[in-house]
């Protein structure tokens, strides 16, 4: 089993045992040398934006436990779920360009979750994973991504979208 700081090597996470996790200095900006980022499609009705980024991150976590920060703890020692411990950035664009992105994903190897037009009428797993498998990967109906990896293959992959307003 690998130790945590031998999992951020391997997954080019950071530049040190502390980077990216928030530890040492507090007043050193912490940098990540990863993006967690979700790409939009731009004509979607603001309910299924919400509920797009929320499937497609929670992908995230089971696949790469490095994105996962530690539990939080409130005053009262109530103790809550861990998150993501790097922002996730959303983006947008059209139709053409989350195909392109999910291309130039595929060919960088990066974690990728997608979520296509036909999950927005299923109501259940089953179902969902039904639909995407009914469909080969250059015909999907794209609608919203998620991807994870080094910062600049994710730059690279999102070229040409905006940040969602």
């Amino acid at each position: 089993m690998r130790t945590k700081e031998e999992t951020e090597a391997a997954a080019g996470v950071g530049t040190g045992a502390r980077a990216g996790t928030g530890a040492g200095d507090d007043h050193v900006p912490v940098r990540f040398d990863t993006k967690i980022a979700v790409l939009l499609r731009d004509d979607l009705e603001p309910w299924a934006r919400l509920n797009v980024t929320a499937f497609v991150v929670s992908g995230l976590g089971t696949a790469s436990a490095e994105v996962i920060g530690e539990p939080y703890t409130d005053a009262d020692d109530t103790t809550y779920l861990p998150m993501f411990r790097q922002p996730v950035l959303v983006f947008e664009g059209t139709k053409e360009m989350l195909t392109a992105a999910h291309g130039r994903a595929l060919s960088r190897s990066l974690l990728r979750a997608v979520f296509t037009s036909d999950l927005l009428s299923t109501g259940n797993d089953r179902d969902n994973r039904a639909a995407v498998r009914a469909v080969g990967k250059d015909q999907l109906d794209l609608v919203g991504m998620a991807i994870y990896g080094p910062r600049n293959a994710v730059d690279k992959v999102l070229k040409g979208a905006r940040m969602h307003p």
